[in-house]
């Protein structure tokens, strides 16, 4: 299949664009930048140029493809109103570009925007009308308009390269001297290993079928105060709680996030799809010392 990916060349990106090369996809990464562009190069795709806001190349590159995983967003949470604006709308260009096609739409979803009642967040919960990001409110319905639309509801993602909730707890750590936790630490996060995520979304894209929902997730809940504690051993700091009065400030923006239970299952999408998470979990991931290395 040519494939179009937006966020081609980010973190859970170019793990999905190594993996479809793998087995014999070709791939066109949108890519709003040279340096995009030359790590999409340099991976193998062919470039597209163009950018969320640009509703004419996200219209051509779908046109011309045989189905498109949208990847792309736009993570800034001072707007994170406008960013998922921007998301529905590209989310709604890409899919008027497919209908009538038959040919798949894979999209990125969250777990934090699930609507749910159990101890665990599954496949079948929907995703909360009140939320601002509306991935799935804008793509699922093009399942009605002739295209396979699909989402792919995101836990955590860890691997080498990772710029985003992990390495912020550390960079907090670090400031703070101390790893600490919201509360009792009880509360769980979900996760997966970026290269289980890839897989996933390449699977999506060759087999799931129109309106469906699947969870990438690998581990159903690692207890906060267990992240805290791996953190802090590896920077040799004290490993404490912070009272919930306490946490926006201690945190900041992720203190929202990380007082959050957000513990999912997999099952129906490991049954569906026949995917079998394989890699490192995420306490084994910051065992690996990467996250704490020079790299960052």
């Amino acid at each position: 299949m040519r494939v179009f990916v937006t966020g081609a060349s980010g973190f859970v990106g170019s793990a999905v664009v190594s993996e479809l090369l793998g087995v014999g996809h070709r791939v066109v990464g949108l890519a709003r930048s040279d340096a995009s562009a030359s790590a999409l190069a340099a991976a193998g795709a062919e470039v597209h140029r163009g950018s969320l806001d640009d509703p004419d190349s996200l219209r051509s590159g779908a046109g011309a493809s045989d189905g498109v995983i949208h990847l792309a967003f736009i993570h800034d949470f001072s707007d994170f109103a406008g960013a998922a604006e921007a998301d529905r709308r590209a989310i709604e260009t890409l899919g008027d570009a497919l209908a009538g096609s038959g040919r798949p739409l894979v999209v990125t979803s969250g777990l934090a925007a699930i609507r749910y009642g159990g101890d665990l967040r599954t496949e079948d919960d929907p995703a909360d009308p009140d939320s601002p990001r509306a991935s799935e409110a804008a793509a699922l319905p093009f399942s009605d308009r002739g295209v396979r639309a699909c989402a792919v509801r995101l836990p955590i993602v860890h691997d080498r390269g990772d710029h985003g909730f992990v390495p912020t707890l550390i960079d907090v750590a670090r400031d703070k001297g101390i790893s600490a936790y919201p509360g009792d630490g009880s509360n769980r996060w979900p996760a997966v290993h970026r290269l289980d995520a890839a897989a996933l979304f390449r699977l999506a894209l060759e087999d799931a079928p129109a309106g469906s929902v699947l969870h990438a997730v690998g581990e159903e809940g690692v207890p906060v105060r267990d992240i805290a504690g791996v953190i802090g051993r590896h920077l040799g700091l004290p490993v404490t709680s912070v009272p919930s009065d306490q946490v926006a400030s201690h945190f900041g923006w992720l203190g929202a996030f990380f007082s959050l239970d957000l513990a999912a299952s997999s099952t129906l999408t490991r049954k569906r799809m026949g995917w079998e998470p394989a890699r490192p979990g995420l306490l084994a991931d910051l065992d690996e010392g990467h996250y704490f290395g020079s790299q960052r």
